[in-house]
């Protein structure tokens, strides 16, 4: 991530100096729009994380009545046959386990929201298994390219923008975005994997924070063999549950997604209440943990917020669209959509600003080929930098080793399967 600041700060810096000198008297300059774009980004940074507050105390307050009443276990039991393959590292049935279930489930559906709280706890309980703090492990690497790629089902937000610029089929989107994500959450974890080897974990002497929580030893058991796990035909089950939601999700998926987050608050509390979890004084006590969360990673938001405003204010960004508009043009990414693939791994809002620009567009529309490719670039591909600055601050990781490496892997085979999908359907 150093490397990354400099270059996005230097780079903006070279580009507004260069089109200063070149544009001659004029009301602003580049250099006044860099220095409001810094400020500006350093104020919408902190209202970003103070906006987080909120959801984080409720989901993480959630979060604390399910870990309460076993549901993390439970989780965990179910899909362990397929994530003690993915984390060897991890106690099949220890907190990180279910909060990284719970994330993707949440990631599944759509839900960014209620992800975000989730991840964090995972990277939480994640950095309790970590013997050199400060410094990503596999697991943490192969967990953040995991959210990066975004494996998502249903992505509501943009059907809901497509709907609004009165597309003809606003859910048109569903299958690219389905094959998008999945080939970018395969290249994720494949390059997670691949990766790993280059960037060796080197000790350095322990440095644990103060404020790092040390989960008390006495629980950190081992699992018995004799409870090891649910049968394997239990969690084929559940998996052949799941993937018969996928065509029910496709056909139905703008009468579902108004009741999940509803539903999922209610389903928790009852959970709760079946497992004779106090609910309320629970959720009390993991909202006070959302709260701090929040507070903590200002500073990590604040550094990368800044760096990418500077890079868009510079006209950085438009010099790298000119330059690369005409080859991409030639493969199925037009001049118009790129943009919105190069904005989409570095500012969430940016890249959604740009979508909306092109759907609302009269000249364009929602239900042109440029208007699906963007719609199922923002369904399908995360913002890496924003995530890995949220996961990593939340825990003080300075040292990312291959995260971002196989972050923009993902991000990278997440447009160009964008690109065949939908040439192949609405080319």
């Amino acid at each position: 991530m150093n490397a990354v600041f400099l270059i996005l700060v230097a780079s903006a810096f070279l580009t507004a100096a260069w089109n200063q000198f070149s544009a001659g008297d004029t009301q602003t300059t580049p250099m006044d729009a860099l220095s409001s774009a810094m400020v500006e980004s350093a104020g919408g940074a902190v209202e970003l994380a103070l906006g987080l507050v909120g959801v984080m105390a409720l989901f993480l307050g959630l979060m604390k009545i399910a870990e309460e009443g076993g549901l993390l276990t439970i989780l965990a039991r179910i899909i362990r046959p397929l994530m003690v393959r993915l984390f060897p590292d991890v106690p099949a049935e220890h907190p990180a386990m279910g909060a990284m279930i719970l994330n993707f489930s949440a990631n599944i559906l759509g839900l960014g929201n209620a992800a975000t709280p989730f991840g964090i706890r995972a990277m939480q309980e994640l950095n309790r298994l970590n013997p050199v703090k400060g410094t990503a492990t596999d697991s943490m690497v192969l967990f953040l390219a995991i959210n990066t790629s975004s494996i998502t089902l249903l992505p509501t937000g943009v059907i809901a923008l497509r709907a609004s610029a009165g597309s003809a089929d606003p859910a048109g989107i569903l299958p690219t975005t389905l094959f998008a994500t999945v080939c970018s959450t395969i290249v994720a974890i494949t390059a997670a994997l691949a990766y790993r080897r280059f960037f060796p974990v080197v000790p350095t002497g322990g440095e644990a924070h103060a404020d790092d929580e040390q989960r008390p030893a006495d629980t950190e058991v081992e699992i018995p063999a004799s409870d090891s796990g649910y049968p394997l035909w239990v969690s084929w089950s559940v998996l052949g549950g799941f993937l018969a939601l996928i065509p029910l999700t496709i056909l139905y998926g703008h009468i579902i997604s108004p009741w999940i987050l509803p539903g999922l608050m209610l389903a928790f509390l009852l959970f709760g209440v079946a497992r004779r979890v106090k609910i309320y004084e629970a959720f009390v006590e993991g909202a006070k943990e959302g709260f701090q969360v929040a507070l903590k990673i200002i500073p990590y938001l604040v550094a990368i917020l800044v760096a990418v405003g500077m890079f868009r204010a510079s006209g950085a960004l438009d010099w790298v669209v000119a330059g690369l508009g005409g080859i991409t043009g030639t493969v199925g990414l037009p001049a118009e959509a790129l943009p919105m693939a190069l904005l989409r791994p570095l500012s969430g809002s940016g890249a959604y600003g740009v979508m909306a620009s092109i759907v609302n567009d009269p000249a364009i529309g929602p239900d042109s080929y440029t208007g699906y490719l963007v719609s199922t670039l923002q369904g399908s591909t995360e913002t890496t930098f924003y995530v890995l600055a949220v996961y990593f601050g939340a825990v003080q990781v300075r040292r990312i080793r291959h995260a971002l490496a196989a972050g923009l892997s993902a991000d990278i085979a997440g447009v160009i399967a964008a690109v065949v999908a939908v040439s192949y359907l609405y080319g």
